[in-house]
Order: C-alpha cells, then structure tokens, then sequence
C-alpha cells in the first residue's frame, strides 16, 4: 500500500512537473503567435513601461514641488500607455492568456518542486508540564482593543494565570513587571500586545530561562505569524497554559542591549518614525523627509559590517539608505513569501541593505536579489556604524536613539516559546523556481518511480 501511494504521488510531481514546463512553454508561444511587428514590441515595451514606473516613483520620492508632480503623472501615465498600445493592437488578449499559462506554469512547478519536501524546516517541538504560575502583561489599546474584544483577560484568569492590565494613562515598565513577577514565583511569562513589548518580555524570560507566550493581540502581529499562531483568533494562543501546550527554542536578537524578535531598523525609515509630525501625518511627513534623506543630504551615512572584521565571509555595506537586521532571515527568492521567516532558530541574522542613487538603479530593483543596489546576506553579528555619535534606531517598531556604533548579535535558542499544540502553522510558501532542477524532475521521475515498485512475486 505504501509503495502504490508512493508511486501516486511520483506521478502527480512528474505530471506537475511537465505541466509546468509546457504552460511555460505556452506562454513564450503565445508571444509569437503572430507575425506582425507589433507583436516582437510585445515583451520590450512591457519591461520598459515596467522599468520606467518604478523609475517615475523614485523620483516622486526624491523631488519636490512641480517636478514632484510630474513624475507621479508619469507614474499613472506609463503603465496606462502600455495598456493602451496592447490594446490598440489587439495584443491584450496575448498578454493576459500569456500571463495565466505563465501563473500556472510557476504553481505548477512550485508544486511539482516542494512535494520532495526538501525545503521544509520545523522547530522541533517539546512536551513539558502546563506552567503553575503564568504571568500576563495585557496592552488594553494594542491591536484597537482586542483584548478586551476577545476576553483575553477573562480566560487567561480561567486557565489559572495572573494578568495586569497596562494603565492607559501613564508608562509602565514591562521589564521592571516581568522582572517583579519572576522574582515573585512565576514560571512562565506571557503578553498580549505589540512585537516591541513582546520582545521586552520575552528577554527576561530568555534571561531566566523560563518560557515566554506571545498572545497575537497586536496590530500587525508579525512575531505570531512566523510562530504559526493563529492571528485571526488571539484567545486560541492561550490554549498554550494547558498540557496541550508545547515548547519551542528560538533565537533572540539585540541590537546592543535592546532586545528584537522581529528586526532592526536603521536609515531613512528610522528616522521618518522618529519625527513628531510623523504620528499626526505620516504620508506628508514621510514624502517631506525623504528627499533629503534618499539624497544623503540629512541622516546619518550608515556603514554597516557584516560578520567578523576579517573574517572569510564579511562583508561591508557602505552608505545604505536603508537597513534591515532581522532575528533570523526574511524570504527573499519568491514575492509571495515576502514577510516570512520560515525558520526562527538558524542561529543568523538576516541583513537587507538597500543603496540606490539614481532612478536606473531604482529600476534595477525589479531584479530582486540580483540587483547592485540592494545587498542580502546572514551573519552572527552586524556592527552598524554612522559619521555623527547617535543615530536612530527602530526596533521591533520602538522608536530609540543609540550611541555608534551599534553591535547586532543573535543569541542562538536563548528563548523558551510556549505555544498550542494545535495551531494553524507558518502560512505554506512553495520553494523558489529551479528550471533546471524542474526539467529533470519531469524526465527523470518517471524512471525513479520504477525502482520503487514491488519486485515480482517469483522474486519474493
């Protein structure tokens, strides 16, 4: 039974395989079904019109005034003029079919290429005793009220934990609480709010070597998502205080003393966060800022230096406009994994600097990871220097100043994450496309499924 549903699912990769390879075939022909001129103009004015939008939202970012205007014109104009000349030559209808075959072609394929399983990585999780005495910090505000809205505080009660409401009105240390509360007895420690006072908490629960629980009760909830929690339900995190709980070990990253789950950031973002009209307007302060900053004319000149100084794979990013350290790396080989981190305990950095100084190179970004302007690399320590003694900081969404230069590090399995047993899990992202590994999966699957039958019964 095990070899024939073996042998099932060799064929659904071989067939999903060569589906791939001729939907893609389809869609080169479908640019050449016919012969007139216009029909060759099909792919250049399509990668032109493409280069030339990103080239016009550069420059809506670094001008001012009319010629600002005039490059957003541009912006909405271009991709309209494409779609227009597409039409006026009856080519749209080839585009479009070209553009489904194309669709299908990279489902297909990615389909064909994660059956292997190759390219999944789990937390190993581990079985330990429900916690005695749970502490909870819950944000009342975080996430427009969810903790009220979801009765965050009535069912942690429930499950036996203590809960303290952050006071609307005033600061309160969530370090100096998570310190008391541990010194107090409490075994595990828990919040209901934002990525930055998660990772607050969750560094004292590293320190004293006790498990931590994120309740995704948050706006965004990034932290959450790569945990698998379910973020459309914050109350299912607190299955966690149950034996139906389970423990994982993940990384902790800092960014000198200042702890992340998520990331770091440095540059023009940095500090657009940090001017007191971004809370009131953040789009105009935003477009404001950034001429100067994109320019280099105001911010710091960053410097960043990834891994040991002198080591065989160090490397220094000069000048970024913008830089991203992130506790363990971001997906960056397919836009629909953009966002994730499919693992949380690969004990590295993830580094994504971005340096563009014209609109050409603007375009060249389309490019991906093969861009010149845009730099991504892993490491166990990121040094970020700056030409000015402070520089502006945002981690995980906390806006700090810090004095240069700033020491990025990792500390590998630091934290105990308790979580539910049953969750939803990391959304599913397929591998990147391998052409060449997607070819001999389609020529060669079909052989190796015939090793694995059964021999014939004379030879039993």
């Amino acid at each position: 039974m095990g070899l024939e549903l073996g042998g099932r699912a060799h064929a659904r990769q071989r067939w999903a395989a060569r589906g791939a390879l001729g939907a893609a075939g389809g869609a080169v022909l479908m640019l050449t079904v016919t012969t007139r001129v216009e029909s060759v103009l099909l792919v250049p004015v399509g990668v032109f019109g493409t280069a030339l939008t990103v080239a016009a939202l550069w420059w809506v970012l670094t001008l001012r005034g009319a010629a600002r205007g005039a490059a957003g014109a541009l912006a909405l104009a271009t991709p309209a003029a494409v779609l227009w000349f597409f039409a006026a030559e009856n080519l749209l209808w080839v585009v479009v079919v070209s553009l489904v075959l194309w669709g299908f072609a990279v489902w297909a394929g990615k389909y064909a290429l994660s059956s292997t399983k190759s390219h999944v990585v789990s937390v190993p999780e581990h079985r330990t005793p429900a916690p005695a005495k749970p502490f909870l910090i819950m944000n009342p505000r975080s996430g427009g009220g969810k903790v009220e809205r979801f009765g965050l505080r009535e069912k942690a009660e429930r499950l036996g934990a203590r809960v303290h409401l952050l006071a609307p009105e005033r600061h309160e240390d969530v370090t100096e609480l998570a310190q008391k509360a541990v010194a107090d007895g409490a075994d595990l420690l828990g919040v209901a709010g934002g990525d930055g006072t998660q990772a607050l908490v969750a560094a004292v629960a590293a320190q004293h070597d006790i498990p931590f629980l994120v309740v995704c009760a948050g706006t965004r909830n990034h932290f959450a998502m790569d945990l698998g929690l379910d973020r459309d339900d914050p109350a299912a995190s607190l299955d966690a205080l149950t034996d139906a709980g389970v423990e994982l070990r993940i990384d902790l990253g800092f960014a000198d003393t200042h702890p992340f789950v998520n990331n770091a950031s440095f540059g023009a973002y940095a500090v657009v966060v940090q001017s007191p009209a971004y809370r009131d307007d953040k789009v105009r302060t935003t477009l404001e800022l950034l001429p100067e900053l994109l320019t280099h004319q105001r911010g710091p000149r960053l410097t960043a230096q990834v891994g040991e100084k002198g080591g065989a794979e160090a490397a220094v990013i000069d000048a970024p406009q913008a830089l991203l350290v992130s506790n363990n790396p971001y997906r960056m080989d397919d836009p629909a994994g953009l966002g994730y981190r499919e693992r949380l305990e690969s004990g590295v950095l993830g580094v994504l600097g971005i340096r563009v100084g014209s609109a050409a190179e603007a375009a060249g970004l389309l490019l991906g990871p093969h861009s010149t302007g845009l730099t991504v690399l892993t490491a166990r320590e990121v040094v970020v220097d700056a030409d000015r003694p402070e520089i502006e900081v945002g981690v995980d969404g906390e806006a700090l100043v810090l004095p240069t230069p700033v020491r990025c590090r990792i500390e590998p399995g630091a934290l105990r994450v308790r979580v539910p047993g049953n969750r939803p899990g990391v959304p599913e992202t397929k591998p990147p496309m391998d052409w060449r590994r997607l070819r001999k999966l389609a020529a060669a699957v079909g052989r190796t499924a015939l090793h694995h039958r059964a021999p014939p019964r004379e030879e039993l």
